[in-house]
């Protein structure tokens, strides 16, 4: 039973190695600002709800690729101050002080 086991896994086994332990050590090192990234990619999709705003349209607010916006918004992209301040005035909202919002024009 364990040689038919090995040789059906030996026989269906991937090409390519797994890289899920390299993943899961990256995940570990990166998990605050990937939490960060993740609330903050919540946050914009909201608002594009809200907005009816596809990503084309926000990539043409905040002068980038709509790939771009797709990578924001998977919450796995380390967002420099220039983008969050681009997607803030992109979508008139506060993603650094959520308080703020109360204070911008709707």
């Amino acid at each position: 039973m364990i040689q038919k086991t090995l040789e059906f896994l030996e026989a269906h086994q991937s090409e390519t190695p797994s890289k899920w332990r390299e993943e899961a050590e990256w995940r570990r090192e990166n998990a605050s600002w990937l939490r960060h990234s993740q609330q903050i990619a919540v946050k914009v999709l909201l608002k594009m709800k809200e907005l009816q705003l596809t990503q084309k349209a926000l990539a043409e607010r905040m002068n980038c690729t709509q790939q771009y916006v797709s990578k924001i918004l998977k919450g796995k992209e380390n967002l420099s101050l220039d983008t969050m301040t681009r997607l803030e005035e992109a979508l008139e909202i506060s993603l650094v002080y959520p308080e703020v919002n109360a204070f911008l024009p709707s």
